[in-house]
């Protein structure tokens, strides 16, 4: 099997089983995304989505959040994983959308990749999420999934993995595709117990028929 014939089974597959596929972060506006997408770095969604609403209340804004101290927004966010880390980000990342982007949060990822704490990750989830644009965030649902699915090919870094995929992903489904990998990597292509019993993919997965190769 090519690997174009790969991305046509995968395409099929999620087309039909999850024909409608959405980031699970809560949110109501760019803000509050982009500050949910800075939490949920090696923190799950839902223990985002139990951290904002409270967060929202004391900071509903970009400016309330510049105004703001480090400090004040610890216990906001002390549940999360490295809250000293997140609260410097999410100053940081306040002050200088107000400073430089007059508390508008940009569309463009290279734009918002100069802000403090957003990566090309969180870039791409940004426009793919709010604007429908073609990049592909790669989080580690989707770097283990497309290697063990054989959509990538020794990639050993989420660009190279971003690379290869969008190679065969159409422009208009590559926002979907990103979910699709990982909601699929978040409840059936887990990292150490897969539940290859419930995929519809294994007959091209590759990590599944080495699993269960004859000896």
């Amino acid at each position: 099997m090519t690997r174009r014939e790969r991305f046509e089974r995968f395409i099929a597959y999620f087309s039909e089983t999850m024909p409608v596929a959405e980031t699970e972060l809560l949110y109501k506006d760019p803000y509050q995304l982009l500050v949910a997408v800075i939490l949920s770095a090696q923190c799950t969604d839902k223990r985002v989505n139990l951290i904002t609403p409270a967060f929202f209340r004391r900071f509903p804004d970009v400016f309330a959040l510049a105004k703001a101290s480090e400090k004040e927004v610890f216990p906001f966010i002390s549940t999360c994983s490295y809250p000293n880390s997140k609260a410097r980000y999410l100053v940081g990342m306040a002050r200088t959308v107000v400073d430089n982007f007059n508390g508008t949060i940009p569309e463009d990822p290279d734009q918002l990749q100069k802000i403090p704490g957003v990566g090309r990750k969180t870039a791409h989830v940004m426009a793919s999420v709010l604007y429908n644009r073609p990049v592909l965030a790669v989080d580690t649902h989707v770097f283990r999934v497309a290697a063990r699915l054989g959509l990538t090919y020794r990639a050993k870094n989420p660009l190279q993995t971003e690379r290869q995929l969008v190679e065969f992903i159409p422009e208009d489904l590559i926002p979907k595709a990103h979910h699709w990998l990982i909601l699929h990597g978040r409840y059936i292509c887990q990292a150490r117990k897969p539940k290859c019993h419930q995929c519809g993919l294994t007959d091209i997965c590759k990590y599944y028929n080495r699993q269960n190769k004859p000896a």
